[in-house]
């Protein structure tokens, strides 16, 4: 019987990183898919997750602490998904579609509390 090696060797910046990963995963309490019973359809996450990305790369922001893709499961369906720290799904919010009026009422709250 053969062994298959996912790696054959392991570097020690790997090991470091994979740690580094679990680390901020754990940091990461919310799911883009989470968006979903708020009322956005799978294509206004992906946008509003992309412009999120875009927004915390602008603001040359480590994106391995804010944003990991993962698979969950949903609905009896494993679905392409992403954890999300609380900056990140702050970004992802800031960035969806403001006609939802969970995502309105949040960024107006977000600007009455920067406001005041």
């Amino acid at each position: 019987m053969n062994i298959i090696l996912y790696k054959s060797t392991y570097e020690q910046d790997d090991a470091i990183e994979n740690f580094t990963d679990l680390f901020f995963s754990s940091q990461m309490p919310y799911l883009a898919s989470d968006l979903l019973d708020e009322g956005l359809s799978p294509g206004e996450i992906t946008d509003a997750l992309r412009r999120a990305m875009d927004s915390a790369r602008a603001a040359r922001l480590y994106l391995r602490r804010h944003f990991a893709p993962v698979y969950t499961q949903r609905g009896g369906s494993i679905v392409k998904d992403c954890k999300l720290s609380q900056l990140g799904y702050a970004l992802v919010l800031l960035n969806a579609n403001p006609t939802t009026p969970a995502v309105a009422r949040w960024q107006v709250q977000v600007l009455r509390k920067y406001f005041n």
